[in-house]
């Protein structure tokens, strides 16, 4: 009988150990966790986060799980919950885009969680990890055309792979992840709107939620809690319910042969990833001709046309939170027309209220281009026309950002990253020793680092 596309993925995570990890790849895996603890750091001060954090505090429970940063524990499930959403809350954690997005990242949290629950080394916690971004990044190939073009989200992605990464430590069986598998498979289709038009708190949220019951769904078949074996294509099951495109090789074909971490993307920038690119192409307009804002007449900015639908919406044109900001072209473009720089300051309430940014911001237009849609994904091109009010014109075009596998962020990009968002939570010296204690973590149990994790 042949075996299930679950099946196949469940006997790759469950058979995988440390050591068929080639030393770059565990690398890569150091160096991404070092990036996502990071992005904790700016997510600590955000109002979700707090909320979350505030209304699991008072429900209490057994302490099972470090809160990263926070320092208290609570149940791994909803530990996981909020960590995840410390990592994602600034939009700066990492992203793969292919048929479909998605923020690997945002699973580390399980790994973490129950590594502390059953006391593994952050070796294995570093297996676990390559099986987030493995499977996570081979389900945004596999439907074609992605999930997000048929107007659902890529949390939809992320409900297979979390029972994955929790299962892996675990202990599960290849029978009992595949039935983890089936459990969260089951019950986390999340629509699309929570990135499209006036965002809201979700936007960040509903990823780290099918996060968290991955951890729950892994639990529960630890116990001998049964899932649909066939959920993936099965009768009305994943494929039979979203429609015909599907590529079975992307998602399992060639596993091991090579790891999916290694083309994974960094952002540069705490905002939506179909913006960096052209704030990349602003800012060298910009700065390099010395341009500023009270000089521009028009801005034209030419992209692919799901970046057009996506990022010069008319809400964006006005976004009155940061989780709408962050995701508005228009906004950000026009932030770095007056500061010549986008960082997390440059979604905050004050920045908001800033009268420059209503200046520049609808001398801002959007043109999609066939061209640049038939590149995209395998370039994310940008052209960027500035016309000045004395009649001058000055363009640039570039086709992937800062933090792309074939532009990656150094060390010192990163450690510059990773302080910056630290600062006012950790002091210099707390800076380099967490630094130090990421990149030789191998050594040391899940434990011994999450409580170094703590402000």
């Amino acid at each position: 009988m042949e075996k299930t596309l679950s099946q196949q993925i469940a006997e790759f995570a469950v058979g995988l150990t440390y050591d068929d990890l080639p030393s770059e790849v565990v690398n890569e895996v150091k160096r991404y966790l070092y990036d996502s603890v990071g992005c904790a750091c700016g997510g600590y001060h955000t109002k979700d986060v707090n909320i979350l954090h505030d209304i699991y505090t008072d429900m209490g429970g057994k302490e099972e799980a470090t809160i990263l940063w926070f320092g208290d524990k609570m149940p791994a499930v909803n530990a996981t919950l909020v960590n995840s959403l410390m990592i994602r809350a600034l939009d700066f954690n990492d992203i793969y885009w292919k048929e479909d997005p998605s923020h690997p990242s945002d699973l580390i949290p399980a790994a973490l969680s129950m590594g502390e629950i059953v006391g593994a080394s952050m070796k294995d916690v570093i297996v676990a990890i390559v099986l987030a971004y493995e499977f996570e990044q081979r389900l945004c190939e596999f439907a074609v055309p992605g999930v997000r073009e048929r107007k659902w989200h890529h949390a939809t992605l992320t409900q297979f792979v979390s029972p994955i990464v929790a299962g892996k430590l675990l202990g599960l069986t290849v029978d009992q992840m595949v039935h983890a598998i089936g459990i969260n498979g089951s019950h986390n289709h999340t629509i699309g709107c929570p990135t499209a038009g006036a965002l809201t708190m979700m936007k960040n949220t509903v990823d780290p939620m099918a996060v968290q019951s991955g951890v729950f769904a892994a639990l529960m078949a630890q116990k001998g809690y049964s899932g649909t074996t066939a959920v993936f294509e099965g009768k009305e099951g994943f494929m039979d319910c979203f429609g015909e495109g599907w590529d079975n090789d992307k998602l399992v074909g060639g596993l091991g042969k090579k790891f999916k971490i290694m083309e994974c993307s960094m952002k540069a920038f705490p905002t939506e990833a179909l913006t960096h690119t052209h704030l990349s192409t602003t800012l060298k307009v910009v700065k390099g001709n010395n341009i500023s804002y009270d000089q521009i007449e028009e801005v034209t900015l030419t992209t692919i046309a799901r970046a057009c639908d996506i990022l010069f919406d008319p809400h964006k044109y006005r976004p009155e939170s940061r989780e709408t900001a962050d995701h508005s072209l228009p906004y950000c473009v026009a932030a770095c027309l007056v500061d010549h720089e986008i960082t997390t300051q440059s979604f905050s309430d004050e920045k908001l209220k800033d009268k420059r940014i209503w200046e520049v911001i609808d001398k801002i237009k959007g043109e999609a281009s066939e061209e640049f849609e038939k590149m995209f994904p395998a370039k994310q091109p940008s052209r960027v026309v500035v016309k000045t009010k004395d009649g001058k014109e000055y363009s640039e075009y570039l086709e992937y950002p800062k933090g792309d596998p074939r532009e990656p962020m150094s060390e010192d990009d990163l450690t510059s990253k990773f302080n910056g968002l630290a600062t006012g939570l950790l002091d210099e010296a707390r800076k380099k020793e967490i630094k130090d204690l990421i990149f030789n973590c191998e050594t040391m149990s899940c434990k011994d680092l999450m409580k170094e994790l703590i402000a």
